[in-house]
Order: structure tokens, then C-alpha cells, then sequence
């Protein structure tokens, strides 16, 4: 695949979008919260794909890593402010717990968006950095190993990064639960952001493992 993509073979894109644009797609929601700014995201990671195809080592295993690499850089283009996504969290989680007037909503529906809108407002309480790692190796199932290089930083900035971020989303969660943040400390894990779905859409948005190959 990789000497394929190297060699510009547009059926190697074909099977690359087909693997990997919902993984990239989930990935652009959780660092944008805006699911049209997700789309744009997601259409420009493979463009740029292409256009940086011949850069693409030629040894290596999924080139997953570094789709969502180049992903992150297109969402950081597109959302450069905490305070721009705080906002646009808010604004999607206001649209997901809304209930709907008709009877038929199922609840399963608006417990899954219940889910993100829990989901959306934690993960506007990190910085960039710290929700970068997040949507990596919680919402993408990545490794340490795999997020550094998809970031292209130190694997051991990554497990801090991750580390500080764990620290924010259990006191933001046991805030939420009237716990005090401090009791317990170190016995719980954050558990992984909760599954998100697209709006009306029925199909439900879940990390991409489905596409490691």
C-alpha cells in the first residue's frame, strides 16, 4: 500500500479513503466540534494526502498514524482558538440534548446524545495539545508510539500530554457527579469519550479501530 501511495495510484487512494475516512472524519469532529467544519477537515486530509504522497516512507505498517496526522494540522487551520471550539462545543452540545417534540425519539437516541453533549463540554475543558492526545489515543485507540509520530513529537510529550488531560477530564467528571476531585485520586480512569452520533443521523459515530490495517 505504501509503495502504492508513493506512486500516486489512484486506486490506493481509493482503498485508503475507503479504510480510513471515518476514522479521519470522527477525528475532525473531536478536535472541531462542528460537524460541517469535520467534512471540510476530512476532504482536505486526503487531498493533502495526495499532494504529500511521495513523502510517504516506503517501510511501515498503517499509514492510519499518518492520515490523522495530517488531519490534525488541517483542524488546527481551521480551529485555532480554544475559545472558538468552547463555542462550537456548546453550540452542538445545546443541539444534541435537545428533545425532540415528535413521540417516536427512541431513547437510545437521546441517550447517545446525552453522551456527546457530556462528551463535547468535557473535552472544551483541555487545551489544544491535551485534546489533540485525547481524540488520539482515546478516541482513535492509538498507541503512544503511533500518536508521536501522527503528532510527530516525543512519545513521552504524548504520555503527559495524556496524563495532564486524564487529570482535567476526572475533575471536570466527578464535578459534574458533586465528588470531591481530590478523593479517590489515581483509582479510577477517565473512561474513553463516549459514542457520538451525527446529528439526526442514525448511524452512530464510534472510534475507527474497524479501520487498522
Amino acid at each position: 500500500m505504501r509503495t502504492r501511495v508513493r506512486a500516486g495510484d489512484p486506486g490506493a487512494f481509493a482503498e485508503l479513503f475507503d479504510a480510513y475516512s471515518r476514522a479521519v472524519y470522527n477525528h475532525a469532529f473531536r478536535l472541531t466540534a462542528d460537524w460541517s467544519t469535520a467534512e471540510d477537515v476530512m476532504a482536505s486530509t486526503f487531498m493533502e494526502a495526495w499532494r504529500l504522497r511521495d513523502r510517504v516512507d516506503p517501510e511501515g505498517g498503517s499509514l492510519r498514524p499518518w492520515l490523522l496526522g495530517i488531519a490534525t494540522n488541517t483542524a488546527r487551520n481551521q480551529f485555532r482558538s480554544n475559545r472558538r471550539y468552547r463555542r462550537a462545543a456548546g453550540a452542538a452540545a445545546a443541539a444534541e440534548t435537545a428533545v425532540p417534540d415528535h413521540a417516536d425519539e427512541v431513547a437510545g437516541r437521546l441517550d447517545d446524545r446525552q453522551r456527546l453533549a457530556a462528551a463535547l463540554t468535557a473535552l472544551a475543558t483541555l487545551r489544544r495539545p491535551e485534546r489533540e492526545v485525547i481524540a488520539l489515543c482515546l478516541g482513535e485507540g492509538l498507541d503512544y508510539e503511533a500518536a508521536a509520530e501522527a503528532l510527530g513529537i516525543p512519545v513521552g510529550t504524548v504520555a503527559s500530554r495524556l496524563s495532564r488531560a486524564r487529570r482535567k477530564l476526572r475533575a471536570v467528571t466527578e464535578k459534574d457527579l458533586g465528588k470531591d476531585p481530590g478523593k479517590d485520586r489515581g483509582k479510577r480512569e477517565v473512561p474513553r469519550p463516549a459514542r457520538q452520533t451525527r446529528g439526526d443521523h442514525t448511524q452512530a459515530i464510534r472510534p475507527a479501530q474497524e479501520g487498522n490495517r
